[in-house]
């Protein structure tokens, strides 16, 4: 019997081609991150650093805040929200329209107007912690701008304002903004670390429906209520005299 070969043995892969290997799966992980990152922050969260003053003393100057991008298709705004949008216009704060952050202040449908140092929403005043300085002395009173007292929000609009009214550039200055112009919803303050801490929708209880009576209402087996009538009495006839 003849003795078979022995199976030939693959060439050990030279310098070259295992070099060449190491590139190509670093660029491939390279690629995969830059994709990752990019859905990340295009459809689910994005950094934004803070470039104004208007926030204070919420979220101060050079602030990073996580800004949700997801849950806001799913979730209408809501008063309170702090959000961060395009504005459609130049103006002093921002004069080459870098993306502001403010507070939802008024929603589709509401009435808001400034007297008195206050801020009302359909008639109603609100009470507005977060105003600057926000450290428990007397917040600074709010005055409209453009000679303009009063706004409706109209069908996809917000109305905002920010939470240091005396240097903001707001929807006092070019009214309510579009729904659409808006980034996302600034939940969570992470830079610097000391800083760290969630931006909770502020609460409104103030402009909560009340609960009005109610009224009485009949059966709906009852059958119609009849109203007593009266019956005619009999007037009594004089006894003619004779």
């Amino acid at each position: 019997m003849t003795t078979p070969p022995p199976p030939v043995q693959p060439a050990p892969p030279t310098a070259g081609r295992r070099a060449l290997g190491c590139v190509l799966e670093i660029v491939e992980t390279l690629v995969l991150t830059l994709i990752l990152f990019w859905v990340i922050q295009s459809f689910i969260a994005q950094p934004f650093q803070v470039q104004q003053f208007s926030m204070q003393n919420t979220i101060q100057d050079s602030q990073f805040v996580l800004v949700d991008r997801l849950t806001p298709h799913f979730d209408h705004y809501h008063r309170g929200d702090i959000i961060v949008f395009t504005p459609s216009q130049a103006v002093e704060e921002s004069p080459d329209q870098k993306p502001f952050i403010k507070r939802v202040i008024g929603v589709e449908g509401d009435t808001v107007s400034i007297h008195d140092g206050k801020v009302f929403v359909n008639g109603i005043a609100l009470d507005e912690p977060y105003v600057y300085p926000g450290d428990g002395s007397p917040a600074q009173p709010t005055v409209p701008s453009n000679g303009t007292d009063t706004w409706t929000v109209g069908p996809g609009q917000l109305f905002v304002m920010g939470d240091h009214r005396a240097r903001s550039s707001d929807s006092r200055v070019f009214g309510p903004i579009d729904i659409k112009t808006v980034i996302g919803r600034a939940w969570l303050r992470y830079w610097p670390i000391e800083s760290l801490g969630l931006l909770p929708t502020a609460q409104h209880p103030e402009l909560a429906p009340s609960a009005s009576p109610s009224a009485p209402s009949a059966s709906p087996s009852a059958g119609p209520t009849k109203r007593p009538t009266a019956k005619p009495t009999k007037r009594p006839t004089a006894t003619p005299r004779h």
